[in-house]
């Protein structure tokens, strides 16, 4: 109920800011658990699609989202976000068995495999939670890709402005291998962050974004 009443709120938000132009909608199925697996530009990313699909999504962010910039926290509590330790593989291991859970009772689950924004618009390479949800619950995978949200809430921006924001939805993956496998973990993690690939257009680094980040240089 109370995720309706936000909903409410956040969708003509949404659409008043972004003026977003949506593809593959039709691939989100109407009922079920699915996993979208998005690109991730800016920290509004994981506020669009819970605000603008239909179906109910929950996403996960960082911690710093929820205690830091009071925009960030709007955005976050707005979404219904997850929030995850990324410095406690125990913390992060705890996400995923809550993101399984959400996914075997039907929902809709939402992460961002680069683990981080991206630090310069390109796509860096995905962490392997995402393939783990996949393989541990055989839920299909939407790969999406975001355009242009870096611009409504740039890095260090404080404020958020008006500007037209793209989402393209891909068809749902869906992954044969074990969850318990490195090797599988990574075949499929690179498979999802190709098809994203595919659809954003961006130039894909085989670097993770949090490395290249904490180096203050670029691969």
């Amino acid at each position: 109920m109370l995720y309706q009443v936000v909903k409410s709120v956040a969708t003509p938000l949404a659409h008043a800011m972004c003026r977003p132009h949506i593809s593959g909608a039709a691939h989100v199925p109407r009922r079920g658990g699915a996993i979208l697996a998005a690109n991730h530009l800016s920290v509004i990313d994981s506020f669009l699609l819970p605000a603008l699909l239909p179906r109910h999504v929950t996403f996960t962010a960082k911690n710093e989202y929820f205690s830091g910039n009071p925009i960030s926290q709007f955005f976050m509590r707005l979404g219904g976000s997850l929030p995850i330790d990324r410095d406690s593989a125990h913390a992060a291991q705890a996400m995923l068995e809550a993101a399984a859970d959400l996914l075997e009772r039907g929902e809709l689950f939402g992460i961002h495999p680069e683990g981080t924004r991206s630090p310069d618009g390109r796509l860096y390479r995905g962490k392997i939670g995402v393939a783990w949800l996949a393989l541990k619950t055989g839920a299909p995978v939407l790969p999406i890709a975001l355009s242009g949200t870096e611009k409504v809430l740039p890095l260090g921006a404080k404020v958020p402005r008006p500007a037209r924001v793209g989402i393209t939805i891909g068809k749902p993956m869906t992954f044969d291998g074990d969850h318990t496998s490195a090797r599988d973990r990574r075949r499929v993690t690179d498979e999802i962050m190709a098809a994203i690939q595919e659809l954003s257009g961006q130039e894909y680094v085989s670097a993770y974004a949090a490395s290249v980040k904490a180096s203050g240089g670029m691969p």
